[in-house]
């Protein structure tokens, strides 16, 4: 019998011809909004397998109206998916290859940098500035940018993402500083090129720009506020690739709207899945000039998408012939 795919959002067309070679697939059209629960529920009620996205909430009610025989998700290993209920009914569900899931840093890197430099030479300015018709070549000082050779970035956290920002920052002449609660090692720093600064406070006092790379969780919910926020100086800039609600957003849109500091660059914010079903990003935010918005689009490149969700993919094949893939996030269904 031919298998029933659902895919609950679009991916690249690799992965789905790993998935046509085994069964028939359908997938959600849409790629400018979530799926609503009624959509995914009628999809799941004409398939065998799920295949989501991260951000892909899959509730117990859910579940429970399908005959799932097993779901794909792109996650590394915290699905929004009612684990429990996926438990009661035995299905399985697996993740990508975490070694494939590891892609997503130095591209998250890349968008920070790319951040960074948009802010430093305003190019989004430029671009208004040129489409408005107001090309005066180099002789405007309209658009004088801060630059970055000699300026000093300050990295909040020194994990994954930080340390591939760090070499790809360097050659631009830019002074590196970074505070997390556990100091790297002397000798790491040394051969990272990074200079470690304890105070929270101090590094935002002295940083052109400011970028948060660490992760989420109860020390960090809005570690950067009004109080934060003001410690930085009037022409830096705030880079936020990491997640929405380590910035207290209202105060930071206050802070771009009073010119307290430069600009920033947001790829995250405060209303994301898991915290709301459809993202959401305030009115507020969207008429600022000083700020660079991006859709939580670090990773999205076409070679990164394209090995996740291929891995994806090829684990619920290999749980389709009975297999048991390292990848399989709920293992104790079969032990029962």
């Amino acid at each position: 019998m031919t298998e029933r795919i659902f895919v609950a959002q679009p991916i690249p067309e690799p992965a789905l011809e790993v998935l046509r070679a085994v069964g028939d697939v359908a997938v959600y059209p849409h790629m400018d909004r979530q799926i609503a629960p009624e959509e995914l529920l009628a999809g799941l009620k004409s398939a065998d397998w799920l295949f989501a996205m991260h951000e892909t909430k899959v509730n117990g009610h859910s579940l429970r109206e399908s005959r799932l025989k097993g779901i794909g998700v792109l996650a590394k290993d915290d699905p929004d998916i009612d684990m429990d209920a996926a438990n009661e009914l035995r299905i399985p569900v697996v993740a990508e290859d975490p070694a494939i899931f590891a892609q997503v840093s130095p591209a998250t890197a890349d968008l920070t940098v790319a951040m960074l430099l948009g802010l430093g030479y305003r190019l989004l300015d430029a671009d208004r500035y040129t489409r408005s018709g107001r090309f005066r070549q180099e002789q405007t000082m309209a658009l004088m940018g801060m630059g970055v050779d000699g300026k000093t970035v300050g990295l909040i956290g020194m994990g994954k993402v930080a340390e591939h920002m760090v070499p790809r920052l360097l050659p631009f002449g830019m002074n590196i500083l970074y505070t997390k609660r556990t100091r790297l090692d002397r000798g790491r720093e040394k051969e990272l090129g990074v200079h470690w600064v304890e105070q929270l406070d101090e590094l935002l006092a002295r940083s052109d720009y400011v970028c948060l790379a660490c992760d989420y969780n109860k020390s960090t919910h809005k570690l950067i506020g009004r109080r934060e926020l003001g410690l930085m100086k009037p022409t830096s800039f705030l880079i936020n690739t990491a997640r929405g609600r380590i910035v207290d957003q209202p105060e930071l849109i206050d802070a771009l709207r009073e010119r307290r500091i430069a600009g920033a660059g947001l790829d995250v914010f405060w209303d994301e899945p898991p915290h709301v079903d459809e993202p959401f990003v305030p009115e507020e935010l969207r008429k600022l000039d000083n700020v660079i918005l991006a859709p939580h689009n670090g990773g999205a490149t076409w070679q990164v998408r394209t090995n996740r969700t291929v891995s994806v993919a090829q684990s619920m094949i290999a749980v389709m012939k009975g297999e048991r893939p390292p990848t399989l996030l709920n293992p104790g269904i079969y032990a029962r």
